[in-house]
């Protein structure tokens, strides 16, 4: 992906979100260095995720994303998303 597309994307998460790119870069190296397999770690992540943006996760939605994630159930094509 070239370095225009990153931007590209890393602006319009900024844009829907309010979160700057340094955080948005910063949580994405978390994911990258992270263990998906753990839960322990995906709600550590979700609950990051929601204080940074603002927006309450609950149980049950938690529960589902961690699901997924673990499942391998995520769209690999994020890009369609934001």
């Amino acid at each position: 992906m070239g370095e225009y597309m990153k931007d590209d994307i890393l602006n319009r998460i900024e844009e829907k979100t309010n979160v700057d790119k340094e955080t948005i870069i910063s949580l994405a190296h978390k994911l990258q260095n992270g263990d998906y397999k753990n839960e322990e770690t995906l709600r550590s992540i979700i609950h990051e995720l929601s204080s940074i943006t603002g927006k309450e996760v609950s149980h049950e939605k938690e529960e589902k994303i961690i699901s997924m994630i673990i499942n391998d159930k995520v769209p690999h094509d994020i890009e369609k998303y934001v």
